[in-house]
């Protein structure tokens, strides 16, 4: 049977992929392999009806596949991408989703003429909702791109950059961007207990406030600072929390001096 797909690595969002894969129908569970390690995270993927293997070496002779996508950490990428040369330098497009490592590695293991792609998504693909930024070599074809493009929609949204370099900004901005939100919604929940509302009752105030903002946001045609403005009345409560936040710019640098120093430390950690 046709393999289209071979994922190495079935973490936690390896799986969420590949669930999303399957239950959108981009992918037929008989025309994916799993390679993956770790028995636990190998059955659960077996139960998703795939055909799935320990090791590289138990990938079928005659696999012909379109993608092999790369789902490990980025200390391993390496050596996995090395025990899979066999596919290199022909039609199938190598997608990997390790942060922090460049085309250069990709192509000194796999070769220049090998189509590669590289995607970096974020947490809460695991639910349909990431944001996957992607940049390809100039051997990928138009095809595959919207096949890839196609994928990774299953996940959430999907966005192209041209300029390899950029990654390091969507890794700090979009990658590590939930773990901003998450420690927002920590702040807001503190100061509503503090404020003397119940912890239960002040979580979920937090919560959900930053879920219906953000998600009136992604429904409105009208730009954020527009909608602030509307929920802003003069001299109100909101016009007096905002004074804090936006006086002498606060917010704004403190975000910007976070989103940097990630940026800095992703370009570090790809030296």
């Amino acid at each position: 049977m046709a393999t289209k797909i071979i994922l190495v690595g079935c973490g936690n969002m390896g799986y969420a992929m590949l669930a999303g894969w399957l239950t959108s129908g981009q992918l037929r569970a008989d025309e994916a392999f799993v390679v993956e390690p770790a028995d636990v995270l190998r059955a659960r993927a077996e139960a998703l009806g795939v055909r799935a293997a320990a090791e590289a070496n138990a990938v079928p002779a005659d696999a012909d596949p379109t993608l092999v996508v790369l789902a490990v950490k980025p200390q391993v990428i390496r050596g996995v991408t090395e025990a899979y040369r066999r596919f290199a330098g022909g039609p199938t497009t190598f997608l990997s989703i390790a942060a922090g490592t460049g085309m250069k590695t990709f192509e000194e293991v796999l070769g220049v003429d090998t189509p590669i792609v590289r995607c970096m998504p974020n947490t809460p693909a695991a639910i349909g909702k990431g944001m996957m930024v992607v940049y390809s070599n100039s051997q990928v074809s138009d095809a595959t791109r919207r096949f890839v493009a196609d994928l990774l929609a299953t996940s959430g949204e999907v966005a192209t950059i041209d300029d390899e370099s950029l990654m390091d900004a969507v890794t700090a901005v979009s990658g590590s961007g939930p773990a901003y939100i998450f420690h927002f919604i920590e702040c807001l929940t503190a100061a509503a207990e503090a404020a003397g509302l119940p912890a239960k009752t002040a979580k979920l105030l937090a919560m959900q406030t930053v879920y219906g903002a953000a998600s009136l946001a992604a429904a409105s045609s009208e730009e954020p600072g527009v909608l602030r403005q509307q929920v802003t009345s003069p001299n109100g409560t909101t016009a007096a929390a905002l004074d804090v936040l936006m006086g002498e710019d606060r917010l704004k640098k403190l975000v910007g001096d976070a989103v940097e120093a990630a940026r800095k430390r992703s370009v570090e950690l790809g030296m």
